[in-house]
């Protein structure tokens, strides 16, 4: 019942939100300031009735999700090894802060000329996530139960186990955590990427052709686009790093 009422006053919300949205363009009478819900959803089922809709679609969510995936093994790697040698996370934190700091906008021209536009949005995808991965990965493996750490070393407890029972449950809160900033944020700066760098067959093409044209529904469209492939990828990837949990693995013994 609590479920339901959940679903229905978050339904209501998005109606009121659309409804919103619906006025101020009806007010406005200007498609090319602000279209409205109707011409933005017909303008998408006019763009995935196109040929190359679901080629574009690849093409960027298979780029910006290889980055990721790269970034999250290397800040897992990368900072497991920094938590193991104190001389690499100090060598490293230059670099660390400076991924940080510098604006992605900064990044995307200095890799235009590095590596041009084919793969700017993978390069630029594990640029804005690597530190959060790996600063996420040096916080949980070092907010392992000390404790636990002992008596683990008492009973000589091989580094296999020790990882798989003891860093493993510290580590996956801090790597959700950070796996949900870090997900959406590699989607923005991905797209934004193919925005300034325009590579052929990418969602950023079809977001400056509709500036250049002024096709704000077009726009709109897209824009609908990366948020829904954004949300199933996000949903998904979670979904399976929840898998690793130490509950899981219990349920699953018990189910067999």
């Amino acid at each position: 019942m609590k479920a339901a009422l959940l679903r229905l006053k978050r339904t209501g919300m998005i109606l009121f939100w659309l409804l919103l949205w619906q006025a101020v363009s009806m007010v406005l009478s200007n498609g090319i300031l602000l279209a409205g819900p109707f011409k933005v959803v017909r303008a998408l089922f006019a763009q995935a009735l196109m040929a190359d809709f679901w080629k574009t679609i690849a093409f960027s969510f298979g780029k910006i999700s290889l980055g990721f995936l790269l970034a999250f093994a290397a800040g897992i790697l990368t900072g497991g090894a920094a938590c193991r040698f104190p001389l690499l996370e100090d060598f490293l934190e230059p670099v660390i802060t400076i991924l940080k700091s510098v604006p992605v906008a900064s990044f995307i021209i200095l890799a235009l000329i590095w590596i041009g536009s084919e793969n700017l949005s993978v390069f630029i995808a594990f640029l804005v996530v690597f530190p959060i991965i790996y600063i996420n990965t040096m916080a949980g493996i070092k907010s392992a139960d000390q404790n636990l750490l002992e008596m683990a070393k008492v009973f000589c407890m091989t580094p296999e186990k020790k990882l798989l029972f003891i860093y493993r449950p510290a580590l996956l809160p801090y790597l959700i955590s950070g796996c949900r900033v870090a997900l959406g944020m590699s989607f923005k700066s991905g797209i934004a990427a193919e925005v300034i760098g325009v590579p052929s067959h990418s969602i950023g093409e079809k977001l400056y052709m509709a500036k250049i044209y002024l096709g704000t529904a077009d726009l709109f469209a897209w824009t609908l686009v990366i948020i829904g492939i954004s949300a199933v990828f996000e949903a998904l990837f979670l979904r399976l790093l929840a898998m690793a949990a130490p509950g899981c693995f219990l349920q699953r013994r018990q189910e067999d």
